[in-house]
Parts: C-alpha cells; sequence; structure tokens
C-alpha cells in the first residue's frame, strides 16, 4: 500500500457543546490502537492510520506495528490533508465518549451546565440531585450584562428582590426573605457588596439548606461561584456605558506562571462610576481580586484570593407609601440631603487546599476571612405624618465595623456495599462574625414630598456648627456589639441503585449557635445573651426512568438564629421550618436543554417582619406558610436558539400571628411571576456573528408589610439585546447592546410604608470587550 502524510489539527473547542471534550476514548482501526492524551502538540503518521480526534489541546497517540511517528508539529490551523497521486480515501468514523462540560472556560456559550455543588457540597448531576437548583451561567450573565445579583436571579422562578437600603442585596426566595445574606463559594457573606468581575456563574438553591450550611433562611440560598486561575492563558477588557452616566471598566487575565503549569495566577478588576435616575444619587466603586494556584503535585492544589472593594454611595430611602398604594410623584424624587454619602470598605482573604488521596477519597480545607467597615454619612425617610405630605426625616451617622472568621472541611468518598454505591460527605465547620456599630438617629425636621425644599443645613442644633466627627464619636443614639458564633458537624451519604436509575440522599447537620449581644437604642445599655442547638435532617429522592427524566422529592428541616434587632435588644428565639417538596427535572439534547419543575409546602415559625413602631427594627409574627409550584427552563433548541423561561406561583400566608394579620399574604411576594428569555446567535454569513434577543418579565401585585397596608400592582417589562462578535486575529472583539425597560413600565421594589424603591426605567447600555 502507497504511503501518505495525513496532519490533523486543533479546531477551537467546538465539536462537543459547551465546549465539553472527549474523555478516554478507546478506538481499533485498521489494526491501530489511539487513546487520547494531553499535549500542546499533534503528530502525523505515515501510511494510512486515517484518523485523528483532536479537541482543544489534545493529541492522538497512535501505536502500529512499523509505522514511524514524524516529529511533532504545533497544531493551530484547521485540518489539513497533503495528497499525493495514491493518496487513500478515508471513511469517516464516528467516535463516541463521554461529554465534559467546562464551565471555567470563557467561551463557553451554554445556558445550561449538568453538574452543581451547590445543593450536597459535591460535584453532583443536577437530574440525581432531590433538591431544586438553579444556576445562571456566565453567557446569560454576559448576555445581559449582568453585574449585580438582581440582574442574574431575574432568569430564576420564586425569587424576588425586595428594598434593603444601604446598597446591600436582599432577596426572596419562596416567599421568605433570605436577608442580606448571600453564598461565596458555599461561604455565608453577611452584608458584603458583591461585585461580579470574578463570578463565575450564579446558583440559587431553593428550600431549606441548614443541613448543609447551618443557620439559613428556609427559602433558600443564592451562591455566587468565583472564576478559577486557569493554565490556559485568557485576557478580556471590557468597558461598559449607558444612561444616566453609567461607566464600567473590567479586566480579566489568567494564565500558567511557570512552564510546568503548577503556578498559575487570575487577576480580575473593575471600576464603576455611575450617577441614577434618582436625584443627586451616585455609585463609585473600584475591586480588585489577585489568585495564586499552585498545584505542586496532580493529586495536590493550594488555592489563595484576595478580594478588595471600595465603595461610595448615596443612601436612597425611596418614595412612602400614601393610603393603599405608593405616592403619586415622580421616581426620580429623592428626600435623603444632596451631598451626603455612605463609605463601604472590604477586604476578604480566601485561602483553601485540597488532596486527592486516590480516586475516590479527597480531602477539602480552607478559611475566610473578612473585615468590613462602613461609614454612615446620610438622611433618611422615617414616615409620613398624618397630613400624607410631610416626610419625616431623620440622620444617621455613625460606622459599622465586621469582621468575620470561617474554617470548614469537608471529606468526601466513594464506595460500595453489597452492590449500593454510596457517595459520602462528612464536614464540620466554624463560623464567628463580630458586628460593632455605633450610630446617631435623630429627627432633623420635616420636608414636602409634594414640593420639596432642602435646608442649607441640618435643621437640629447638635448637627448645626458642630463638627461631624465629634458627634459621631459621642455614641449617642443607638449602640450595638454583636458576636455570634457558631459550630457545626454534617454528614451525607448519596446511594445509588440498579444502575444508577434510583438515587436516595440522607443526612443532616448539627448546631451549636451562640450569641451575645450588646445594645442599646436611646435607653441604658442592655446585654443578651442565647445559645442554641439543633438538628436538621435532609433525605431525598430521585429515580430516573428514562435517562432525560427524573422524579424526585424531599423532606427538609431548617434551623436559624434570627438575626434582626428588637427595640429593647432583646434577642429573638431561633427559627424552625419544615419542608416537603415533589417535583421532575428533564434533559434534553445532551443536556443542552434542562427543567425542572416543582411543587413544594414550607412552614416556618418565628418570622421577623419590620417594626410598624420603628422599623430600624423587627418583631416576631408567629408562624407563615408558603407553598407553590415553580418551572423552569433554560438551554438550546437549536444551535442558535437558546432560551429561559420561568414561571412561579407563591401563596405565602401568615397563619399564627398576635397582631391581627393571620391570614394575610407575606409581604413582597407576588403570587404570579414569570419571565421568558430569548437569544438567537446566527449561524450563516453574512449575518454570522450577529445575535439578537428579547426577555419579558412580570408579576402580579405585591403587598408591603405583614398588615397588607399597602400595594404595588402588577407589572409586565420588556428587555432588548444584540451584539457583534468579530474575530482580529487571535482576539474578539464584541460589540453589545442591552436595552431594559423598553416600555418604561412603573413598578417598585418594596420594604415598608416609609421606603420602596422604583424600579429602574428605560436604560440603556452599550459595551465593547476584547478577549484574547
Amino acid at each position: 500500500m502507497a504511503e501518505d502524510c495525513l496532519l490533523f489539527s486543533v479546531i477551537s473547542r467546538a465539536w462537543l457543546h459547551g465546549n465539553g471534550a472527549i474523555t478516554k476514548p478507546k478506538i481499533s482501526l485498521l489494526g491501530v490502537k489511539m487513546t487520547m492524551k494531553k499535549t500542546k502538540h499533534i503528530l502525523s503518521y505515515s501510511a494510512s492510520l486515517a484518523l485523528a480526534l483532536l479537541m482543544s489541546d489534545s493529541s492522538i497517540a497512535a501505536e502500529k506495528i512499523k509505522d514511524k511517528k514524524l516529529p511533532a508539529k504545533n497544531a493551530k490551523e484547521a485540518v489539513s490533508v497533503s495528497k499525493t497521486p495514491d493518496t487513500i480515501e478515508l471513511k469517516a468514523v464516528t467516535v463516541v465518549g463521554e461529554a465534559v462540560q467546562d464551565v471555567n472556560n470563557p467561551y463557553n456559550k451554554s445556558y445550561t451546565v449538568t453538574n452543581s455543588s451547590t445543593a450536597t457540597k459535591t460535584d453532583t448531576p443536577i437530574m440525581d440531585t432531590p433538591v431544586s437548583i438553579e444556576v445562571v451561567t456566565q453567557e446569560v450573565l454576559k448576555d445581559q450584562q449582568a453585574f449585580r445579583f438582581q440582574d442574574a436571579v431575574k432568569n430564576v422562578s420564586g425569587v424576588q428582590q425586595r428594598f434593603a437600603g444601604g446598597g446591600f442585596d436582599s432577596f426572596i426566595i419562596r416567599g421568605f426573605e433570605a436577608g442580606q445574606f448571600q453564598y461565596r463559594n458555599g461561604i455565608r457573606i453577611p452584608n458584603l457588596n458583591f461585585d461580579f468581575a470574578n463570578v463565575q456563574q450564579v446558583e440559587v438553591l431553593k428550600g431549606p439548606a441548614s443541613s448543609l450550611y447551618g443557620r439559613a433562611e428556609p427559602g433558600g440560598l443564592i451562591n455566587a461561584v468565583t472564576k478559577r486561575a486557569s493554565a490556559e492563558p485568557y485576557y478580556s477588557l471590557e468597558q461598559r456605558f449607558g444612561s444616566y452616566d453609567f461607566y464600567r471598566t473590567q479586566a480579566n487575565a489568567t494564565g500558567a506562571i511557570t512552564a510546568d503549569e503548577s503556578l498559575l495566577y487570575r487577576f480580575d478588576l473593575s471600576y464603576l462610576n455611575s450617577n441614577s435616575f434618582r436625584e443627586h444619587s451616585f455609585n463609585d466603586r473600584i475591586f480588585v481580586a489577585p489568585t495564586l494556584t499552585w498545584k505542586p503535585i496532580d493529586s495536590t492544589e493550594f488555592n489563595l484570593t484576595v478580594e478588595y472593594l471600595n465603595e461610595d454611595r448615596v443612601y436612597d430611602s425611596g418614595i412612602p407609601a400614601i393610603g393603599n398604594k405608593i405616592a403619586p410623584i415622580p421616581i426620580t424624587r429623592q428626600f435623603d440631603t444632596p451631598g451626603l454619602n455612605d463609605n463601604h470598605e472590604n477586604i476578604l482573604v480566601d485561602f483553601n487546599w485540597s488532596h486527592q488521596f486516590n480516586d475516590d477519597w479527597k480531602i477539602q480545607n480552607g478559611m475566610v476571612y473578612m473585615h468590613n467597615d462602613q461609614e454612615w454619612n446620610e438622611t433618611y425617610a422615617g414616615g409620613l405624618q398624618a397630613d400624607n405630605r410631610s416626610l419625616e426625616r431623620f440622620a444617621w451617622f455613625g460606622e459599622h465595623e465586621n469582621d468575620l472568621h470561617t474554617v470548614y472541611v469537608n471529606l468526601t468518598g466513594k464506595f460500595d456495599t453489597f452492590g449500593i454505591d454510596h457517595s459520602v460527605l462528612i464536614g464540620g465547620d466554624f463560623f464567628n462574625q463580630r458586628q460593632v456599630e455605633h450610630a446617631t438617629d435623630d429627627l432633623i425636621g420635616t420636608i414636602d414630598i409634594f414640593n420639596p425644599v432642602f435646608p442649607s443645613n441640618l435643621n437640629l442644633a447638635q448637627f448645626d456648627n458642630l463638627p461631624r466627627e465629634l458627634f459621631k464619636n459621642q455614641q449617642r443614639g443607638f449602640y450595638n456589639d454583636r458576636e455570634d458564633t457558631w459550630y457545626g458537624i454534617y454528614f451525607q451519604d448519596q446511594m445509588a441503585f440498579f444502575n444508577d436509575k434510583l438515587h436516595i440522599m440522607g443526612g443532616g447537620r448539627y448546631d451549636w449557635a451562640h450569641v451575645a449581644q450588646e445594645s442599646a437604642y436611646f435607653t441604658p445599655l442592655e446585654k443578651t445573651a442565647e445559645t442554641n442547638t439543633n438538628f436538621s435532617p435532609r433525605v431525598g429522592v430521585t429515580y430516573q426512568p428514562w435517562k432525560w427524566l427524573s422524579l424526585y422529592g424531599n423532606f427538609i428541616e431548617s434551623f436559624g438564629a434570627n438575626n434582626g434587632r428588637s427595640t429593647t435588644g432583646q434577642a429573638f428565639d431561633p427559627q424552625l421550618a419544615t419542608q416537603y417538596e415533589a417535583g421532575l427535572k428533564t434533559e434534553f439534547f445532551d443536556g443542552r436543554l434542562t427543567s425542572t419543575l416543582a411543587y413544594y409546602h414550607l412552614t416556618k415559625n418565628n418570622v421577623l417582619t419590620p417594626d410598624p413602631n420603628n422599623t430600624n427594627f423587627q418583631v416576631p409574627i408567629g408562624e407563615a406558610r408558603s407553598q407553590g409550584i415553580e418551572l423552569d427552563i433554560a438551554g438550546q433548541l437549536t444551535d442558535a436558539l437558546s432560551l429561559i423561561t420561568t414561571y412561579a406561583y407563591t401563596d405565602a400566608r401568615i397563619t399564627k400571628d398576635n397582631s391581627g394579620n393571620e391570614g394575610n399574604r407575606l409581604p413582597y411576594v407576588p403570587e404570579h411571576s414569570g419571565s421568558a428569555w430569548l437569544k438567537y446567535a446566527f449561524q450563516q454569513a453574512p449575518l454570522q456573528g450577529f445575535s439578537v434577543g428579547a426577555g419579558v418579565y412580570a408579576a402580579s401585585k405585591r403587598l408591603g408589610d405583614a398588615a397588607n397596608s399597602f400595594q404595588d400592582g402588577a407589572y409586565t417589562r420588556l428587555d432588548l439585546f444584540g451584539s457583534y462578535t468579530h474575530k482580529l486575529g487571535a482576539t474578539n472583539l464584541t460589540a453589545q447592546v442591552n436595552i431594559n425597560n423598553v416600555t418604561d413600565t412603573e413598578y417598585f421594589i418594596l420594604r415598608d410604608r416609609a421606603r420602596n424603591l422604583p424600579a429602574e426605567p428605560l436604560t440603556v447600555v452599550g459595551s465593547l470587550r476584547l478577549e484574547y
């Protein structure tokens, strides 16, 4: 047989959806044995080897008697074949392998992921997980130019934003407030102003999570998964610009420091400078996050990340309610004093390491330290007087220091007993947080909401002609020193039966929680301390009759020490909650299109709500129940068409109360809500590289307090999107524009009768992004 030379090369990560890879294929063809091996080169073979299948930086090594291997060549272009007169035409060969989705690949275009660790603290297929978990991928965040949690979670059913004030994020999940607590890589981080420059994806775990995470709100939790350092070099620079003088710059870089790729780096940076549709409001933020990863051997890895954030912003009290509706005034109107702003400075250090003992057993250990300084220089709305036009205004000057330490260790392993496969998790954590805050809190007068005139100075003798620093340090008004300490140990066993068709998960967590507090609010200093212990179990079952369908159910109990404060400084009893849930999950087109349909019934005791006599504090309302149906669909219908569709029916009510609110709906929760986002990416010339999209977001009326004394009506909002990506050598240039709230729909993010934030009106955000 005549000999020829075939040269095979790489074609940019595109043969499997989601930029996956073919793992461990073994092929035997024409006497040639081939295996995949990771390398940065390709090989040329003589004679009629006739096959090369390359993904990313992989190559094929061949073994054949009497064949010689030619020198390796670097591969960057498409497949080329050198023909001679006696070249042999070879038949097409299909290689079947397991698709592995690389969520850390910055060019991953998928709207779905197949695995998640938030629900189980192990890397578990979502189809095998007997709880509801939704993931907002990096591609969705890019397409929607999301840079805040509120931008991300609008793509998840049953999640609503609640106005918290002070620039912090607060959300309602399954009818219950999650508080100003989000999670970063599974670690609870309170009062942190997240920046999305280093966020890879956002995961929402619905339902109680105390069985793994300790004290947590029973509605669910929101977890930001950060980007990891990679040996594959990647550099990105993006500039956004938009309505109301919005400018945001983001830079990302990652790669190997050493030639053997044992030491990796990552650097993420963003700068935000923006005004607002609200009068005399602005936001100025800098965020920097360097990361180092060291892999001395294949089985051991060390990671260190430092995050620094500094932010100046204006406190916005929003607009009060009159009667049963929000006051009929322009949504641009602000009642806080011009020229005052708050400052938040945050430093976070995250160190973790892991060691893989063998294919089955692995240990992970880490610690997170955070220090947060908040300087409050603001006035806020205290409520309308009887004439329904005179708004009381209070001055709040003070400081808040927050120190957090947490340490965790997880041991995971796999084994089988009597034909039953086990995937186990054994772990424990320690959490300590101390918050010290002192502030002045004084009435400084009133302002007419229909004809506001701001005084030239603060209308209070103590503030006029007195240095603010001196007044702040008198600790007059409000003082609070609180320390939360808890220890927890947890276990989990995921068992697989009948060739992976049936999965049973069982586990739980035991917590020791201690809260010590010194507090005063125009009263003598009071000291309180409380210790609680609790065991929180979780049981779940998943049955997969066909590969594309999973039926699941769970029973979960939840424990959470209440973090609110009363006007007397008295600590609240811990929250206890119970959930029953059943549903189904589907996965089509090799995981490109997924869905979850869930029914749940969730009951919570010792629910807190703003104190009607002073909304800076809380009161317990007894017991509340939330039940409903949720539907989430995400993925690709075709190579060109991607979608996200959500719907939630939420019946959330107060079931026990001493204040006459029994039977009322829980505040902030629409009975019906949903969304639909569609994106079309043109696949053929001359429009190849263009993408267009649109999203519709809707909700029924929401009540503003536990008394259901006021409401905001139903709304529907339309967003539009368009982008174009052009390749400049090895660089991708993307131009993009997003038009949000195209119809300029007016609706509000609710809090209480005094403070409700108007949603953003029609806004336009454009961007230019270079990627290499």
